[in-house]
């Protein structure tokens, strides 16, 4: 059985310690995105998101709650645009690059990226919009070549104004739950001008 009927998680699964911190696209592009990876994935739970924390273990989770919730409003809210259709090589994983927010959103990881939120990343942080992964590697360009005619086709937006952030734990089941969600603000040096 889904743990995740249009994007919400059913009852009864079990939390793991792995959570994330996520930006979450709006409509209609969310749409399109979920829909198109889980053509390209049948039974992937997808949400249409980029990371800003990838998926990591917590030793004190209300601590990490706690410096997303200080750190968020320090970043203000950024324009983000799905760019070109790319691949990872190493991991197979397809993906969507972002041609707008990703200096933003490298900014947001390396100041996060620390105390209770720290974490050795077996990868280094590329933003992006995944499309596929965990398929047979004999399935790549049969599957490139479809998310990269559906991404052309696509005749809506493709940027949306990042405004905040979605902080998620991981269950047994591969279907992620918010926990909190934090406003991007205004900076620092900008609060202390008023």
């Amino acid at each position: 059985m889904s743990a995740q009927v249009n994007g919400v998680c059913r009852t009864g699964v079990e939390r793991i310690n792995q959570f994330a911190l996520v930006i979450y696209f709006p409509d209609p592009l969310a749409r399109f995105l979920d829909e198109l990876r889980l053509e390209l994935v049948a039974g992937c739970r997808p949400r249409a998101h980029v990371t800003v924390l990838p998926p990591r273990p917590l030793s004190d989770v209300g601590a990490g709650l706690e410096e997303a919730r200080i750190l968020t409003p320090e970043f203000a809210p950024f324009q983000v645009e799905a760019g070109e259709i790319e691949i990872f090589p190493e991991t197979n994983v397809i993906y969507i690059g972002l041609s707008r927010g990703a200096d933003e959103l490298e900014a947001m990881h390396h100041e996060m990226n620390t105390g209770p939120l720290r974490f050795q990343e077996p990868f280094v942080y590329h933003p992006h919009i995944t499309l596929a992964q965990e398929f047979p590697a004999a399935e790549t360009a049969r599957l490139e070549e479809l998310a990269r005619r559906r991404w052309r086709e696509y005749p809506g937006p493709r940027s949306f104004q990042a405004e905040k952030v979605a902080f998620v734990q991981n269950t047994n089941e591969k279907c992620w739950l918010d926990l909190a969600t934090f406003e991007l603000g205004q900076p620092t040096a900008v609060r202390k001008r008023r």
